[in-house]
């Protein structure tokens, strides 16, 4: 009997979730089983979920198939009736010590063959926490999971649920076990991480949870934040960035569009100029932040005018680190009912532009950055990352997961040397 297999698609916070569910499977003493734990924010994703299926069916024609997360949770019939899957199971369920017994069992009833409930009725965090997941150098610590926001274009919140915050408490605990146990580095991730607290006693903001983490855990080198909606910057969190070194200087924006017609078609709740003031005003506090951001191209209606207000944002907030998607139609959301007058080819042209336009601003980040010296989190003995999470590589190997000083002799078209 062989541990089970787990694959995971899609984002970070599906990958901290693999790991606690890897836990739970072990503790219930599941065996020849084959996880795969899915995403469904664009049809794509859907549909490479289904060929890894396939795949790993043919690679394990005895093991007992398992399909969860966000695209089991929104489409539950579509995986079931696939002969390859034995078990589909909600983002909820996965996270049950109780399911993970009942998958262990010798046998797998209809009744357990498909449990997938409602994800709206759900109101607290799962208690899944686990200490570290990632590297040797770097941790996420999940704070916020689900969404109360409904973006016109997004399946997310039907797969993940409204938003849930786990307790700043229970948050700082996990950190100091994770400083004690020898990392550098804390991320905190969530599906709206700017969310975080609303639904906590006092209402707290995720400013307030950065300054309790920076000041309870003082040993903690690194705190990082993922990907954040900056409209929702709280008093606090710009604090943070002004006056805390160890916060790091890199957030990762949830932009979207950067015509306001679009944006509203979207029901983003920002306008193209809020997302250029919010970067004015925190590289006036710490002007070497950096910031990534998601852009989708070839939203329905997105004329050649509202795209340009795209390309030009990337300039307008000088963004550096680009995540680009093609428009993908979701059945469910209203953005599926606008009828698309952006063809196919268009849709991919422009996403091309973005990159392009992304990896412009990457080689400007780079070049500005020579002679410039870094505190560098070494991932492997040959690779580190800045304060910015920029990559530098070495010639001579490092120390993996500790923290090394490094003056930045040149670049590559994607990576600094030192």
């Amino acid at each position: 009997m062989s541990a089970p297999k787990f694959t995971t698609l899609g984002c970070r916070l599906n990958a901290y979730e693999t790991e606690a569910m890897k836990e739970l499977s072990q503790q219930a003493g599941l065996t020849d089983a084959v996880v795969v734990n899915t995403c469904a924010v664009t049809a794509e994703a859907v549909r490479k979920a289904r060929q890894e299926i396939r795949r790993l069916r043919r690679e394990n024609p005895d093991a007992r198939l398992i399909v969860t997360g966000c695209a089991a949770q929104t489409e539950p019939e579509t995986f079931a009736k696939m002969d390859e899957v034995d078990a589909v199971i909600g983002n909820t369920e996965k996270m049950r010590p109780d399911t993970w017994k009942g998958m262990a069992a010798d046998f797998i009833g209809e009744t357990e063959a498909l449990q997938v409930d409602d994800i709206m009725s759900v109101t607290e965090t799962a208690g899944h926490l686990i200490d570290g997941f990632g590297t040797r150098s770097r941790a996420y610590v999940q704070v916020q999971n689900g969404c109360d926001h409904r973006c016109t274009f997004c399946i997310i919140p039907y797969g993940r649920g409204n938003s849930r915050s786990v307790p700043a408490g229970v948050v700082v605990d996990q950190i100091k076990r994770l400083v004690d146990s020898g990392y550098n580095e804390v991320v905190l991730t969530g599906v709206d991480l700017t969310s975080w607290g609303a639904d906590l006693p006092a209402q707290p903001k995720l400013g307030d949870l950065v300054m309790r983490i920076l000041k309870l855990v003082p040993d903690l080198p690194r705190l990082r934040i993922s990907s954040i909606d900056s409209i929702e910057v709280d008093e606090n969190l710009m604090q943070a960035i002004a006056t805390e070194p160890r916060l790091m200087p890199h957030l990762h924006l949830s932009l979207q569009h950067g015509d306001d017609l679009i944006l509203k078609r979207m029901k983003r709740r920002h306008l193209r100029d809020d997302a250029i003031r919010f970067t004015e005003e925190a590289r006036k506090l710490r002007p070497e932040m950096t910031f990534g951001a998601d852009i989708i191209a070839g939203f329905p209606t997105e004329s050649e005018a509202h795209f340009e207000n795209s390309m030009k944002l990337v300039t307008e907030c000088d963004l550096t680190w680009l995540h680009i998607f093609p428009y993908s139609k979701r059945d469910g959301t209203p953005a599926a009912r606008i009828p698309q007058q952006v063809n196919g080819t268009i849709i991919k042209s422009r996403a091309a532009r973005l990159r392009k336009a992304g990896e412009t601003q990457v080689v400007k980040h780079l070049a500005s950055q020579i002679g410039k010296t870094h505190q560098v989190l070494m991932e492997n003995p040959h690779m580190g990352r800045t304060e910015q999470f920029t990559e530098v590589t070495f010639d001579a190997p490092q120390v993996e997961g500790q923290i090394v000083t490094a003056t930045v002799t040149g670049h590559t078209a994607t990576q600094l040397t030192a």
